[in-house]
Order: C-alpha cells, then sequence, then structure tokens
C-alpha cells in the first residue's frame, strides 16, 4: 500500500488506485470520452530520456487529442514548441470548472470526464483533487507525477524519477497503438 508523500495527508477510505504499468493509464485515457490534461510549472523541472517532460506531454496530448490546460508560467513553453494550449488559467479555476455539473468544457460541447494533472506543487495538487472527488462525481482523476496522490482517482506511486520516466514514455508510446 502507498503513502502519502506529505507529512500528515489523511484523504479518507477512498484512496487512489495504483497505476504499476503504462498500460493502465492508457487503458483510463482511451476510455475516456473527455479527458483534459492540467499542466503546471513542475514539468520544466524534469527530463525524460535527455528531453525534457513537456515535450512527452505535447506528444501526449496530441496522441490521445487532449486538450491541455496550462498555468500562465508555462504557456510560453508550450508555444516555443508550437503547441498551443486550449485555455492559460490558474489551477485553482479550471478545477472549480470541473466540479459545476453544467459547465460543458472550453469548447462548449459536453463535460470533461478525466482529468489527468501534472507538475503542481504537491500540496496544491492534493488539494485541488480532493475538491474534485467530494464535488465532482462524474470526473474521475489521474496524477501524472512521480509522487503518489491518495486524492486522485489513479495515481503512480512513490518513485524514482528514472522509473517514472519509463513510466511517462511508455504511456505516450503505447497511447498510438
Amino acid at each position: 500500500m502507498n503513502e502519502s508523500w506529505q507529512t500528515a495527508e489523511i484523504p479518507g477510505p477512498k484512496k487512489a488506485s495504483l497505476i504499476v504499468k503504462p498500460e493502465i493509464a492508457d487503458a483510463i485515457i482511451r476510455r475516456a470520452k473527455r479527458p483534459i490534461l492540467i499542466v503546471g510549472h513542475g514539468i520544466l523541472e524534469y527530463d525524460v530520456e535527455g528531453k525534457k517532460l513537456i515535450d512527452c506531454l505535447i506528444a501526449l496530448a496530441r496522441k490521445g487529442n487532449i486538450p491541455v490546460v496550462v498555468t500562465a508560467s508555462t504557456n510560453r513553453e508550450f508555444l516555443s514548441r508550437d503547441f498551443k494550449p486550449a485555455a492559460i488559467m490558474p489551477a485553482v479555476d479550471i478545477s472549480n470548472r470541473l466540479t459545476d455539473p453544467v459547465w460543458k468544457g472550453l469548447d462548449g460541447k459536453d463535460p470533461y470526464d478525466l482529468a489527468i494533472f501534472v507538475g503542481l506543487p504537491y500540496a496544491m495538487e492534493s488539494t485541488l483533487l480532493s475538491g474534485l472527488k467530494h464535488f465532482a462525481p462524474g470526473v474521475k482523476t489521474m496524477t501524472l507525477d512521480c509522487l503518489y496522490q491518495p486524492n486522485a482517482s489513479w495515481s503512480f506511486p512513490n518513485s524514482t524519477i528514472k522509473d517514472w520516466a519509463e513510466s511517462l514514455k511508455g504511456i505516450v508510446s503505447n497511447l498510438g497503438d
């Protein structure tokens, strides 16, 4: 059983299922009718086999046809790679919108059924995931960070950067199959 990385985190009886293989995340993403990717500034800190994590996430978004919401500090990096995010807004704002059952998404079509988080500060992400767990029952959540987030629906276990990078690479390569 994995434990929260944050000391004294008490998520309640409902905890995240572990993503122990990339195939699990791929199946969840493929099964989602309307996934959305919420990206924070932490993606600029890590490399996946010599490439920035942002490049891996762009590949994931393109292969999975997933709209990306970025925080203001990461937008420039996406644009410099010829990738235009669906929206730029604070993570708290997009999370709040996901709790609204009548919100039809950024494109006005339908609500999102899977919110994928990556690169946000751990404590902030934990709070946002807790809010979605309790107030957005129609939205499943996944975190692609290397630290276990018990308030998500699915989360990677606490892992090394190397193992985490391998998993992310596997998700992107399998999603295209």
